[in-house]
This record gives C-alpha cells, structure tokens and sequence, in this order.
C-alpha cells in the first residue's frame, strides 16, 4: 500500500452519493446527448425550443482529426444553423475566417487561458457566437 494511504477513513458515503445521483438524474432529465454526425443531430433535434451548444473544433486545427471535420464542414455547418428552428451557442477560435463563415449571427469575444500544463499559461480570446443576442 503506498505511504500515507489510509484506507480506512474512505470518504465514500452511499447516502451522501444516493443523494447526488438523485440530484443529477434530475438536473440531466430532458436532456439529449448523442454520438451523431452533427448534420444528422441537428436534424434531429431541431425544434423552435431546442438550444444546442456547439463545440467544433478550431478553425485550423482541422488535420488532427483525420477527415472527421473539414474545413469545409465550417461552411456547412454555418449553412445548417442560418435555417435552425432553434437556438444555438457556439465556442470557436476567433479568428477572420470564422467571423466571416458566421457573418449575420451574434458574436461575443471571452477571454480564456489555456494551460495545457502548470508551467505555462496562454492568454486567448474565444468567440462565442449565437443566433440570439445575449
């Protein structure tokens, strides 16, 4: 057993998690979560009250993932939320080409950090962008 382990003293109390789980069920009923290409999925899905929450990948990072999202799925994306029935939020790289893709719909610019580790600390900005204002 490695030094200072004590299993003993477990923090696990199954009334305690009955509890949370009873609380998640509830938070997450209504809630739809699907392994879908996203055209296929927002097909589905698509009612006046439906909000989706996109999260494509950056804009330039299309080759680490091996023809799964193309630069030419931004364009088909930005064609398929023009006609959405419901409302959506994307959180995208901001970048010239991603505003012009998206031109016509809201955007709001967040200031983020990535740390990929916790040596280093890089300063960005994100581009949350929606068919509704905020």
């Amino acid at each position: 057993m490695p030094k200072g382990l004590d299993i003993s003293r477990s923090s696990f109390n199954k009334n305690i998690l009955h509890k949370k789980i009873k609380l998640l069920h509830q938070r997450l009923s209504g809630v739809f979560i699907e392994c879908l290409p996203y055209e296929e999925f927002l097909d589905r899905q698509d009612k006046p009250d439906t909000l989706f929450y996109l999260d494509p990948p950056y804009y330039g990072t299309e080759t680490y993932y091996k023809d799964f999202f193309t630069k030419d799925d931004f364009q088909k994306l930005a064609s398929l939320l023009k006609n959405l029935k419901g409302y959506f939020i994307l959180s995208i790289n901001d970048v010239p080409e991603i505003r012009a893709l998206f031109k016509g719909f809201h955007f709001e610019t967040v200031q983020i950090k990535y740390s990929c580790n916790a040596k280093t600390t890089k300063q960005s900005q994100e581009l949350i962008i929606s068919n509704y204002g905020f």
